[in-house]
């Protein structure tokens, strides 16, 4: 009876000390299968679709390229200054993502506007100072309409149109990209749950890389 207990004591031991497997995240998006040879055996990889190069200009009219969000994770939405509809919502809890991670350097939140005719830097500027956000880590960003449009649905996979209302339309996907520029989950940005699922996943990322 006693060897049974010391036996029961030490498997329970082992099961307190063993760490539980990290929670990941799934990757999102088109992926290709890649059949390649190492140490003389055949392996089967994946290949994950990443965001391309960009380049666009800050609210402080500064540029911004992939690489100020290079061995960073980041937010990427999609918005204008003048909506009337879901942007106020969705920069409202957006707010809350800055406010949880605005001291950590190794995230980024970036803001591209669909109305770049409107939405100048200096435009962009008193919007960013209206919401009260400052320093660098939430980029509202300006850049060619075309190539905007573009990155949004082929690559961040949101739909954006210049024919709704108030002229433009969005879906309001607040999308999360990891160190290696694929995407790890979209949330809808005007539903509070959702950014708070968000936040918490945006842990969980950061935990990844440690």
């Amino acid at each position: 009876m006693r060897k049974l207990l010391y036996l029961i004591a030490g498997l329970a031991f082992i099961t307190a000390c063993k760490q539980p497997d990290k929670k990941k995240l799934p990757i999102y998006g088109n992926r290709q299968p890649v059949t390649k040879t190492v140490d003389g055996k055949t392996e089967v990889d994946t290949i994950y679709a990443t965001i391309p190069p960009f380049k666009f200009v800050n609210q402080y009219g500064k540029t911004i390229t992939e690489k100020d969000v290079a061995g960073k994770i980041y937010l990427a939405d999609f918005f204008f200054t003048t909506c009337p509809s879901i942007c106020p919502i969705m920069q409202r809890n957006m707010l809350a993502v800055y406010n949880e991670f605005k001291a950590d350097t190794g995230v980024k939140i970036l803001s591209h506007t669909i109305d770049p005719k409107h939405d100048t830097i200096p435009v962009l500027k008193t919007y960013a100072d209206k919401l009260g956000i400052s320093g660098d880590s939430w980029w509202l960003l300006l850049g060619q309409k075309e190539e905007v449009y573009q990155l949004a649905e082929k690559h961040y996979l949101v739909a954006v149109n210049d024919k709704g209302a108030g002229g433009y339309v969005h879906q309001g996907w607040f999308v999360l990209i990891d160190k290696e520029k694929r995407i790890r989950g979209a949330y809808d940005g005007t539903d509070k749950k959702a950014v708070d699922q968000l936040i918490a996943d945006m842990h969980i990322l950061q935990q990844e890389y440690k």
